[in-house]
């Protein structure tokens, strides 16, 4: 549905997208992930048709964002990372205000759809300053969609939330995403992780990563780390290194009553859980715990992003 080719971006001197190529399927929800400065809002708008690129391309359903922007702005909803709202109208006032914008023929329609989606039952007619912020991102979100686009665009759609209405907009993000193209701009990676069917991180305007969050582990985690506990003499414990072959030890810590904890390093090409217990088993040691380090999301992406960017 939505292709980039070779996009760039420069502000004056500054580039700050650089060459980027990806792909969006219909009805995928994808995870865009970057630290400030790295290019992730400039992209959007220039995918919503608020910027233009420098040079490249973006297709969305066969529209070419240089030739047919007014086409490819009925496709697309978006809510930008600043909320921007007439605080002054109320609910109602500033849902017809975007339909006339976007020339919408039968607003009721439009509107009851919208209420029940985001759930704004008993504050259509309140104004926007008096809502809490969890209800100004359901309005936020209730224009991006009045017009009901194909694809859904939320640039940091939970920033400045509580937990609970982190929540809410999260189960909300989740039904819109069964019916639409979504791509969601976050620093909240729990977020991303829960909800999106593939992330692509950007880091001073290059993609550094496209995958799911499994991929994205596995092709990061090329070392295994192990975490043991013993009962054992500790100096009994270097004696893995001569029996079990291409294992390193991190480190061993005495605990109370002989208990030893000890980190072990490997290849992930090889699982060496199996000798590793036979081993203690011949040693006649106790054991008492064993179990692998698993990388998160929040690991794989300091890899990756781990100079800082620039401007966005």
């Amino acid at each position: 549905m939505i292709e980039i080719h070779n996009l760039v971006k420069d502000y004056g001197t500054l580039r700050a997208v650089d060459h980027i190529n990806f792909e969006i399927n219909e009805g995928e929800i994808l995870g865009f992930l970057g630290p400030n400065g790295a290019g992730k809002s400039t992209t959007l708008k220039m995918l919503t048709c608020y910027l233009s690129p420098t040079a490249g391309n973006i297709s969305v359903e066969n529209f070419n964002v240089l030739e047919n922007s007014r086409e490819i702005r009925k496709l697309i909803g978006y809510l930008p990372e600043h909320n921007p709202l007439y605080l002054d109208l109320t609910v109602y006032d500033y849902l017809k205000f975007v339909a006339e914008v976007r020339e919408l023929k039968d607003f009721k329609t439009s509107l009851k759809n919208v209420v029940e989606k985001c759930g704004l039952h008993g504050v259509v007619s309140q104004p926007i300053n008096t809502l809490s912020k969890g209800y100004k991102q359901r309005v936020g979100i209730a224009q991006a969609i009045i017009h009901d686009p194909k694809i859904l665009i939320l640039d940091e759609p939970t920033t400045g939330l509580d937990p609970n209405q982190i929540t809410e907009i999260r189960e909300l993000i989740k039904e819109l995403g069964k019916e639409k193209t979504l791509i969601i701009s976050s620093h909240i990676l729990q977020e991303v992780q829960a909800v999106c069917d593939r992330i692509i991180i950007i880091n001073n305007g290059k993609i550094v990563a496209n995958g799911t969050t499994d991929e994205l582990k596995s092709s990061f985690q090329n070392k295994t780390k192990l975490h043991i506990e013993v009962i054992a003499n500790e100096d009994e414990i270097p004696k893995m290194l001569e029996h079990i072959n291409n294992i390193d030890i991190l480190g061993i810590t005495p605990k109370e009553d002989n208990i030893i904890q000890v980190g072990i390093e490997y290849s992930s090409e090889n699982d060496k859980r199996i000798e590793i217990y036979e081993f203690i088993k011949s040693q006649k040691w106790i054991l008492l715990e064993m179990h692998r380090e698993h990388i998160s999301l929040e690991a794989v992406f300091r890899n990756l992003t781990i100079e800082d960017g620039g401007s966005e």
